[in-house]
């Protein structure tokens, strides 16, 4: 692609005091009001070449009906219906009803079920017409196979649109990368769908980076990476987080020689542990918490000298999972304290794939692996909507001007 592919999209923002209820309030209304919108785009289609005397398309779009709440499990969520109108002499005129949201509509546990339901069978066009009929009765069967096929175009439409956009005014202090297996349809080899996740400059999170690549090699991050790089990400992130066993690690040296690397504890620990008898396993966690949950580098530095000598003996493989990224684990102790929540494993990352993981393996193999990469980001564009600030967002300038820390605390720069 050249330069003049990409496109400007809105900085993210806003976020919530409950991020699960909201973005599942937030995911439903979105998707139920790009169902609604496919209905109607589908009716419009049907009366696209009928005119009036005077030559003007006989049905147009009318505005809206006034915005109304429906009670669902998860809470109220806000809906809005739009209207037709009929410019023909016809006696009956055509009006707009959606099955999905039929007018008088108020309360409806079922609308509790749709959100998964959108998203799992909606990949496959007979069984979202299956699951509608379910759960809305007969009057479903007026989404037809035209409609979901208008909503599932959109939804690779917007990805097409993202994959473009135009990131030269960005400034990303932290990135967390990995990736997520599923299995296509009619494919040899599970799907993976490498993710990288930013933090900039306001401690917003957003994802940086989506795409379909061969497993979780280097070549695969590399072209993300200069993608990423093509489109105006010029400047560095200060340091990545991620699994150690990422082919992402060597991309990074080369595109980015200049970015931090802390290797995820929580993925370590697992590693580690994995290496050891199942017995000592609340042990040994319990040792290699002390080592990045201490307070200050040199105590942490103790810790790890501490596992090693107990360890290392009888269990020398697991002793040397962690002796090999030593440095890279340590790395957090100079950023600020009030990150260290933040940068010391990939959770940020890992919660969005569990959800995604979740949904993608009920699925059963229906996807496609162009549907299954669309549902992966309409996925995580819903959670990222709300998305919490990083604690001490007051500190990502600081980090950007090259000022130093020791332990998570500021150091005084020397006087002139």
């Amino acid at each position: 692609m050249t330069k003049t592919t990409i496109t400007s999209l809105p900085d993210p923002s806003g976020f919530s005091i409950d991020p699960l209820t909201e973005i599942l309030r937030s995911g439903a209304r979105q998707l139920i009001e790009q169902a609604v919108e496919a209905e109607l785009a589908a009716i419009l289609e049907a009366y696209k070449h009928e005119t009036t005397e005077e030559g003007r398309a006989r049905l147009v779009r009318h505005g809206y009906l006034p915005e109304r709440e429906v009670m669902t499990g998860i809470g109220p969520v806000k809906v809005q219906v739009p209207r037709v109108r009929d410019r023909g002499e016809a006696a009956e005129k055509v009006r707009f009803t959606s099955s999905i949201l039929p007018p008088y509509l108020r309360k409806a546990k079922s609308l509790e079920e749709l959100l998964p339901w959108l998203y799992l069978k909606g990949i496959s066009t007979g069984d979202f017409l299956e699951a509608l009929a379910a759960l809305l009765g007969p009057n479903a069967a007026g989404l037809s196979s035209t409609t979901i096929s208008r909503l599932k175009a959109e939804w690779w439409e917007e990805y097409e649109q993202w994959q473009r956009r135009d990131l030269s005014a960005r400034r990303f202090v932290y990135v967390w990368a990995d990736g997520v297996y599923f299995q296509p349809r009619m494919a040899e080899e599970k799907q993976c769908v490498l993710v990288l996740i930013g933090a900039d400059e306001w401690g917003r999170k957003e994802v940086l980076g989506l795409v379909d690549g061969f497993r979780e090699s280097t070549q695969s991050w590399r072209e993300l990476l200069l993608d990423l790089k093509r489109r105006g990400l010029n400047k560095a992130p200060d340091l990545a987080i991620g699994d150690g066993a990422l082919g992402f690690w060597a991309a990074l040296r080369e595109v980015f020689g200049t970015t931090r690397e802390q290797r995820c504890w929580f993925h370590k620990t697992g590693n580690v542990l994995n290496a050891m008898p199942k017995s000592l396993h609340a042990k040994a966690k319990g040792h290699l918490h002390d080592i990045w949950q201490a307070e200050t580098k040199a105590d942490a530095e103790a810790a790890f000298d501490f596992f090693v000598a107990a360890y290392g003996v009888k269990y020398e493989k697991a002793a040397a999972k962690l002796i090999k990224d030593r440095d890279v684990l340590l790395s957090f102790y100079d950023f600020p304290a009030e990150h260290w929540k933040h940068i010391r494993t990939s959770n940020p990352i890992e919660s969005m794939f569990a959800t995604v993981r979740h949904r993608t393996g009920k699925t059963k193999g229906c996807l496609s692996r162009k549907t299954g990469l669309a549902m992966a980001f309409r996925l995580m564009m819903s959670a990222q909507a709300k998305w919490r600030k990083l604690d001490g967002a007051n500190r990502l300038p600081e980090i950007i001007e090259g000022i130093a820390f020791k332990d998570g605390i500021k150091q005084l720069q020397n006087a002139a």
